[in-house]
């Protein structure tokens, strides 16, 4: 049986934290240049579209998901719904990877988001990362074709309510 997953909101104090699992080689992969993301990331803390969290197990913090808002954010996605959202996540913890834990907080995330009144959610994994690929379909994601983004072609995928 899977653990009760905690999506804590991010807090400035996160920040030291997120700076070490953005430099660990496994995200550094699929997210790119450490100190760009760190940019990015920290930038947002106080977007009011962006929503970011600390993915826990147990007391164990070991991952980051941030959820926006489409609209502010719709890079290429095409036509969704009002109110779709947008998420990204990573597994800091290398001894948490390859275990089941992405497609099933994705999944428990999601599910939450979806009972709350969001009417869709997306997500553009590289197509090359096939353990992301991989985990959004776990957790029922579909397949809605390739997408140009500003980091290059995505593929995206969609779950809907």
């Amino acid at each position: 049986m899977a653990p009760e997953y905690v999506f804590r909101p991010m807090a400035v104090a996160d920040l030291p934290l997120i700076r070490q699992w953005l430099a660990r080689p496994h995200v550094r992969e699929w997210w790119g240049d450490p100190s760009e993301q760190y940019e990015l990331v920290s930038g947002d803390l106080d977007e009011p579209a962006m929503d970011q969290f600390i993915v826990s197990a147990g007391s164990n913090d070991f991952g980051y998901l941030q959820c926006y808002d489409l609209t502010a954010w719709n890079s290429g996605f095409g036509e969704h719904p009002r109110g779709t959202r947008g998420i990204d996540l990573f597994i800091g913890e290398p001894g948490m990877i390859e275990r089941g834990h992405g497609s099933a907080l994705i999944r428990a995330f999601v599910e939450d988001r979806l009972r709350r009144g969001a009417p869709r959610i997306v997500t553009d994994p590289d197509p090359a990362n096939t353990r992301a690929v991989r985990a959004y379909a776990k957790a029922g994601f579909e397949k809605a074709g390739m997408v140009d983004t500003p980091d290059g072609p995505a593929l995206l995928m969609v779950r809907n309510a």
